[in-house]
């Protein structure tokens, strides 16, 4: 049976699926901001636990830096604690930090690609909620939260059910693929859908979309 490029990425990096318990995933990159980060390198420290890949994770400031007068001190206090914690947790468990010092400093979902740390075939996540467009790389990325990254950090992995698909059920020879989801997705046929996402996704037909369960 053919597979399409999602389910090869995610059957390729499946490391356990248990019954009862959410699968667990290897993860190939690990990106990291100062925002989300903190937490979860205090709760290895209070663990007793390391970063177990420390070259899978590129991590840059981008939430909390000025956009200008880089050279005067922050004058947001929390920004300024986000700012030297984040710089300090790098330096301790040895990651690759763009910091606002270095040429290279951006967001990070700008950096990642312009450096090729993400390659399609990869798991990529970090924690925020844009992680999703390194799907335009061919890569299968998660944005996670807090107590994620710290999993992720301390094992690699990530527990991580699999998402649900749905297939086009209508061609638009006229319009390329890339424009067709998101010009329907704007239509009233994928709320109509929505009961269905709640009651674990079982297949049925709404409009011009088809849902699937995973």
């Amino acid at each position: 049976m053919k597979k399409t490029m999602y389910e090869k990425i995610w059957d390729s990096h499946l490391v356990v699926d248990a019954a009862g318990q959410a699968p667990l995933i290897y993860v190939d990159r690990h990106l990291m901001h100062e925002v989300t980060s903190p937490q979860a390198f205090e709760g290895l420290r209070l663990s007793g636990r390391k970063v177990r890949n420390p070259h899978s994770i590129l991590a840059t400031m981008d939430h909390c830096v000025p956009t200008k007068n880089r050279d005067l001190p922050i004058a947001d206090p929390i920004a300024k604690i986000q700012i030297e914690t984040m710089a300090e947790n790098c330096r301790v468990n040895g990651l690759n930090l763009y910091d606002m010092k270095n040429p290279n400093n951006g967001v990070i979902h700008v950096v990642v690609p312009e450096h090729g740390f993400v390659h399609p075939g990869m798991v990529v996540v970090c924690g925020d909620s844009h992680t999703a467009t390194h799907g335009a790389f061919g890569a299968l990325a998660f944005g996670i939260g807090t107590s994620e990254v710290e999993h992720v950090m301390a094992t690699q992995t990530l527990p991580q059910k699999k998402p649900c698909w749905f297939r086009l059920m209508e061609n638009y020879p006229n319009i390329p693929q890339r424009k067709i989801l998101p010009w329907r997705s704007s239509e009233k046929s994928v709320p109509q859908a929505e009961p269905v996402m709640s009651s674990n996704m079982r297949a049925k037909r709404s409009g011009n979309f088809q849902w699937k369960d995973a």
